[in-house]
């Protein structure tokens, strides 16, 4: 562990990471400085916890005006790499690191990283109840909504810490060193940040470098990106498939979840996995792949597989009223994302879509939902909903309504347009900003109103 001892540190950003690396860095002695461009009107919850703390709270402050007599600066991961306060700071010969990082290196006892385009929360949520069920003190915590720098400090050298990992959080770890990492999936996404998929593919390549041959990287092999990221690592590759059999990792066989790994074993039969649809399959193959490198009996993984309900929305059925069955996929923030939703449907389906721009192309969603046998209407929302549109009808599918920034008038054309034993899924497809504090506010408001019919 650092000397931390009265290190002055410059935390940017009070939101909830924000925060627990403030309450974090006091605990180990630093000179707290937290900081964000918004006042303490806009941040009460940010007063009140950290008000009566030893930290210097500074809001409503610009915090290229603090860089003075500072020796770390910690940033949000909503905060780019490229922020000219951050370039400032760099130039000042201040070093910056997110807070995931700052966590990763207080942290003891085993780390696995999970990082990948979706299926990072089901995933990163499975594999901790896996290890949980071991009997074994697990932190899940990340980019999954809970801050690694909450608990860092309690965890032991027994212990395992599971840490959901977005290209926002990668773009600011330096010695980050997972004992375990895997990467599920690439498409496009954030390109609105990243620029470019080359760009976004480096960010999350970033979680392997520095890995060593005693360590394990875990890779979907029915990705040709997550293969090609695979080419040029230093750690154990293990594979997860649902279509081929791999060497080594997790693949399917006569309906059958296999590891491969020491020798071969057999997990449980797919019908048996509790979470449905296809990608959900490759959830459970990355998890037990992740947790065979770590040694957790199969038996313990089928326990899990059989008994895990998901996570909160991401398509979990809110409830079904006069026929209708409301699903709440409110974490589908990206065009893959919603298509795999898709992809589960067997009932005709109301689907609602649109939120903020993440500068990306619906053209291919517009292509699904043309050719999908369910979708039978889409009710659009938000800053996207134009851009939406216009791909839906350069593929001839008109049975759409634009709801505007109205969502209880969302609510109620989907109501209107769904059928007795069909189905309205909310899956936007989009970031959530333009509307809504973040999908878990948005996906929270959707049961309530649907809850409240």
């Amino acid at each position: 562990m650092d000397n931390w001892n009265g290190k002055r540190v410059l935390v940017v950003g009070m939101a909830r990471s924000g925060i627990a690396a403030v309450k974090m860095l006091l605990r180990l002695g630093c000179i707290v400085t937290a900081n964000d461009s918004k006042d303490v009107d806009a941040l009460p919850e940010a007063a009140e916890e950290l008000g009566n703390t030893a930290c210097i709270l500074k809001l409503g402050v610009p915090a290229d005006q603090l860089l003075d007599n500072i020796d770390l600066m910690v940033i949000s991961p909503g905060i780019a790499y490229a922020a000219a306060f951050v370039r400032k700071a760099l130039e000042k010969g201040i070093e910056v690191i997110g807070e995931l990082e700052l966590g990763a290196r207080v942290l003891s006892g085993r780390l696995v990283a999970i990082t990948g385009t979706n299926g990072k929360t089901t995933t990163t949520t499975l594999v901790g109840e896996i290890f949980k069920a071991t009997g074994r003190h697990t932190l899940v915590c990340g980019n999954i909504g809970y801050p690694i720098t909450a608990e860092a400090l309690q965890m032991g050298k027994d212990d395992v810490t599971v840490a959901e990992v977005s290209s926002y959080q990668c773009e600011t770890i330096s010695a980050f060193h997972p004992d375990v990492a895997a990467c599920l999936n690439i498409t496009e996404d954030h390109l609105a940040r990243h620029g470019d998929m080359e760009t976004y593919i480096a960010m999350k390549h970033r979680i392997f470098e520095k890995q060593t041959r005693h360590d394990a990287a875990v890779f979907n092999y029915d990705d040709p990106a997550c293969r090609q990221m695979a080419s040029d690592l230093k750690s154990h590759i293990l594979w997860f498939s649902r279509k081929e059999k791999v060497p080594c990792g997790a693949y399917v066989e006569d309906d059958t979840v296999m590891l491969a790994y020491d020798k071969v074993q057999s997990v449980c039969k797919t019908g048996e996995i509790r979470i449905p649809g296809p990608h959900n399959l490759e959830n459970a193959l990355a998890a037990v792949a992740i947790t065979g490198a770590l040694g957790v009996p199969v038996e313990t993984m089928r326990e899990v597989l059989m008994t895990f309900p998901g996570v909160e929305h991401r398509i979990e059925t809110v409830r079904t009223l006069e026929g209708i069955t409301w699903i709440n996929d409110s974490k589908g923030t990206n065009v893959d994302s919603t298509e795999k939703a898709i992809a589960t449907m067997t009932a005709p389906t109301v689907l609602i879509l649109g939120g903020s721009d993440k500068k990306v192309s619906f053209d291919g969603l517009a292509e699904t939902i043309k050719n999908s046998p369910v979708i039978t209407y889409c009710v659009l929302i938000g800053d996207t909903a134009e851009q939406i549109r216009r791909a839906l009808e350069h593929v001839g599918y008109m049975s759409y309504t634009m709801a505007g920034y109205d969502f209880d008038h969302c609510l109620a054309v989907a109501r209107e347009h769904a059928v007795k034993g069909g189905n309205v899924l909310l899956s936007p497809a989009c970031a959530s900003f333009d509307m809504f504090k973040d999908f878990e506010d948005r996906g929270r408001v959707f049961k309530e109103k649907v809850n409240g019919f």
